[in-house]
């Protein structure tokens, strides 16, 4: 037992690893906030803005899987995760440069600086998302798994682990959108502003540069600082074969499907409602910013771009409050479940707060267009409604983060296979409905004469509809006396 505790890495190589987060969520913030207006101001039409966000769950149901078993299986004398860590990172530089180059390798390869749309700039902007969403499953399912490893089956390390994972994500998530709403971040690099890449490109380009600094930084320091055993498969019976990590295989997943139980059936119908009211506004929030609520566009001339370019950024400084609120709720989720009542029935309450929220939208703009009426249509609004739009961000921190904790937490309670595929199944209620919202989103809007306000109605009535099966036909998790007496 000596040995053993003695042997165990001390908590300072656990934060070391968790601090790659921080890095990775740096990135994954820049990307939800400013990708999806720099497409449509490459000249992509508005109503397929959303399908950049394709990549993400394709990436996630082929890559993470794969990545999973392969480090499970690793015999590199690096150990099993560090070679998928570095791995990531290097994808991720090289994710970042497509990206923020795009303009600049598109105008070397023929695009017209008047040309609308700059095609060869969005090609390569859609080949840096691919290996950025590759990067992501790549780099941070290993990481996980390494902080697991850590922590040695320790229960206790295993919380000190993924409070530390989920810390530092909330640092990058504030760190990258805090970046995304400075508009002259480019200063710092002056090369960043070219022909071919004007302030609010070059202010991208900065943005994703100090992004893959910070993860590289924390990456190398980590990767050098904690040492990874190289493994070595055991001897096993055949008929015992199992994967180390909690990652599922697609055979896990779909044979669950087999006996899975009303229960669970009602989570994954809840969890996918709940996803489609959350990605409209996660997709299309910061153009939202630019395009309803300032009044600008980005195919209009320089005063309108300009306009929209500071609608995003503030849209940006909105995601950073609504990060902070998040990490706060965070710390609370258990505390505050008890007091209303049970987990499912939190669930239901910030569900009808997101359906508020979503609703809100359509207040905020229309407030902003009535003011345009008067003020001129260059104007930007009024600081009683930018404020109004930058609460509403941080209102919906609150059941952003009941989101990230309480399904999963009802599915462990709920599901009786293993935690890996479990966590399987309740991702497909997610990926499946981001492939949805990405391929419907824009032209569903499109029919409406463009915008976003009916992306984010649909959003509003299926949040509702989850709030109501949330409180109804949601089981409760049993309490843990049950628990006792069922042992």
């Amino acid at each position: 037992m000596e040995a053993k505790d003695t042997a165990a890495p001390p908590l300072r190589k656990i934060i070391s690893v968790a601090s790659i987060a921080a890095g990775a969520q740096f990135v994954w913030a820049l990307q939800l906030s400013l990708l999806t207006p720099y497409v449509q101001l490459l000249g992509g039409p508005h109503k397929w803005s959303a399908i950049i966000w394709l990549y993400g769950p394709i990436s996630g149901m082929l890559v993470q899987p794969i990545v999973g078993y392969s480090s499970d299986r690793c015999t590199s004398r690096f150990g099993r995760r560090r070679p998928f860590i570095a791995s990531g990172a290097a994808f991720y530089a090289f994710a970042v440069f497509l990206i923020g180059y795009a303009a600049d390798i598109g105008y070397k390869m023929g695009d017209k600086l008047e040309q609308t749309p700059r095609v060869r700039a969005i090609a390569i902007f859609a080949v840096g998302i691919c290996f950025l969403d590759v990067a992501s499953d790549t780099l941070q399912g290993p990481c996980r798994a390494f902080l697991a490893d850590l922590a040695a089956v320790d229960a206790k390390r295993t919380r000190a682990a993924n409070a530390f994972y989920s810390f530092f994500m909330a640092v990058g998530n504030v760190l990258g959108y805090a970046a995304a709403s400075y508009t002259n971040l480019h200063t710092l690099f002056p090369f960043a502003m070219t022909n071919a890449c004007d302030t609010y490109c070059a202010n991208l380009k900065s943005c994703f540069l100090l992004s893959i600094i910070l993860l590289l930084i924390v990456t190398v320091t980590s990767l050098w600082y904690v040492k990874d055993e190289q493994w070595s498969p055991p001897p096993v019976n055949p008929d015992e074969d199992k994967t180390v990590s909690d990652d599922a295989s697609f055979g896990e997943i779909f044979g669950v499907f087999k006996v899975m139980e009303r229960p669970m059936w009602m989570l994954l119908i809840v969890t996918a409602l709940n996803w489609i009211a959350w990605f409209p506004f996660l997709f299309l929030d910061t153009d939202w910013m630019g395009r309803e609520v300032y009044g600008g566009s980005s195919e209009g001339d320089d005063r309108m771009k300009k306009l929209y370019s500071q609608g995003v950024h503030s849209g940006a400084l909105g995601l950073m409050f609504n990060s902070i609120v998040v990490a706060f709720m965070s710390l609370g989720v258990e505390w505050i479940g008890r007091k209303v009542g049970g987990a499912k029935r939190l669930w239901g309450i910030v569900n009808f707060i997101l359906a508020i929220g979503l609703v809100m939208t359509v207040l905020v703009t229309t407030l902003a267009a009535d003011y345009r009426k008067t003020a001129g249509p260059y104007a930007e609004p009024s600081p009683g409604i930018r404020a109004g739009a930058l609460s509403l961000f941080a209102v919906l921190g609150i059941p952003l983060a009941i989101t990230f904790r309480i399904p999963f937490a009802l599915a462990s309670s709920t599901i009786s296979s293993s935690s890996g595929a479990g966590r399987g199944i309740l991702n497909l209620a997610i990926v499946i409905p981001q492939m949805i919202v990405s391929l419907g989103g824009g032209p569903f809007d499109a029919l409406f004469g463009g915008g976003n306000l009916p992306a984010f109605i649909v959003g509003a009535i299926a949040a509702a509809t989850s709030g109501v099966l949330a409180l109804t036909v949601l089981p409760s998790p049993p309490s843990s006396n049950n628990k006792k007496k069922n042992a």
